[in-house]
């Protein structure tokens, strides 16, 4: 049993914990440094991202806009979005959020949802194909549900413009919960299937163990950061100690951001930095 020194001590560690948490909150050199930090990092991965899609367009210059071209290219967007919002964030986060602090704060999370969900059908493409079902509904439902989202929140947006009840707000977060948990949802359908499936083949299948690899930690990764946000958001909602929408916050923003969109856009990235093959003329053959 703990002894009342032990139960003593313990309660004075929180009570430092939480008096250099506060401190550290109402530190405008913590702030500033944690997010010029964060700008940073997004403007790295941004343009890891750049660079990627320019290596794929120098290697097959004939291909239009694939999906994997596409999915770099938002990936650029997002990261480089989040930069210029952190580096100007005096300019964004206040204490109190308004529907215009919501907007740049909510837009590149939505399209961090898309750019993620582009790859999910990606993956449901290749399974349907795979399974000889049809797939000609998939980039039509894609296109469908993104557009619900940003619907929606626009007229979450909207009505949030014209009320000051708090209940705005939760709704914001709520939907933006929801949504996060669908993409998680899509994460583990499709990259589920899709690794069972490349389980199945013979093991000598050229590439199999490659592939298995990279699908199933980039399941891991994705489901993993979407349902984190889903939590956090959810959480962020009831609890304004926990709102990671204001700038007296940095640790918490410093880890919210990092965990679901820094850390797994970068690790992503690494994973699927293969090219595609260089296309070879069909009059030169390679010597067998």
């Amino acid at each position: 049993m703990a002894s009342f020194g032990d139960l003593e001590y313990g309660s004075l560690s929180a009570s430092l914990l939480l008096r250099w948490w506060n401190k550290i909150d109402e530190s405008q050199q913590w702030q500033e440094g944690v997010f010029y930090g964060l700008c940073a990092a997004y403007a790295l991965v941004a343009l890891i991202a750049l660079v990627q899609l320019v290596r794929i367009q120098l290697r097959v210059p004939e291909y239009g806009w694939t999906t994997q071209k596409v999915f770099h290219l938002m990936n650029f967007v997002v990261n480089g979005l989040r930069a210029v919002e952190f580096g100007f964030y005096w300019s964004v986060f206040h204490d109190k959020p308004k529907v215009l602090d919501m907007i740049l704060l909510d837009l590149p999370g939505l399209l961090f949802f898309s750019t993620y969900t582009l790859l999910v059908l990606f993956w449901a493409e290749i399974y349907h194909q795979a399974r000889s079902l049809p797939a000609d509904r998939l980039r039509p439902a894609y296109f469908i549900v993104n557009g619900a989202v940003y619907i929606i929140q626009v007229c979450i947006w909207i009505y949030m413009s014209f009320s000051d009840v708090p209940v705005a707000l939760e709704i914001a977060e709520i939907f933006f919960s929801v949504i996060s948990l669908c993409a998680a949802l899509g994460f583990i359908i499709y990259g589920g299937s899709l690794f069972v499936m490349l389980q199945r083949f013979p093991i000598e299948s050229r590439g199999r163990q490659k592939k298995l690899h990279e699908v199933g930690f980039v399941t891991g990764i994705c489901c993993t950061c979407f349902l984190i946000r889903c939590v956090m958001v959810a959480i962020s909602a009831f609890n304004k100690d926990a709102d990671v929408h204001v700038r007296n916050h940095p640790i918490l923003d410093l880890a919210y951001y990092m965990i679901v969109e820094v850390v797994p856009s970068a690790l992503v990235l690494f994973i699927l930095r293969k090219l595609p093959p260089k296309r070879v003329s069909d009059h030169y053959h390679p010597i067998k």
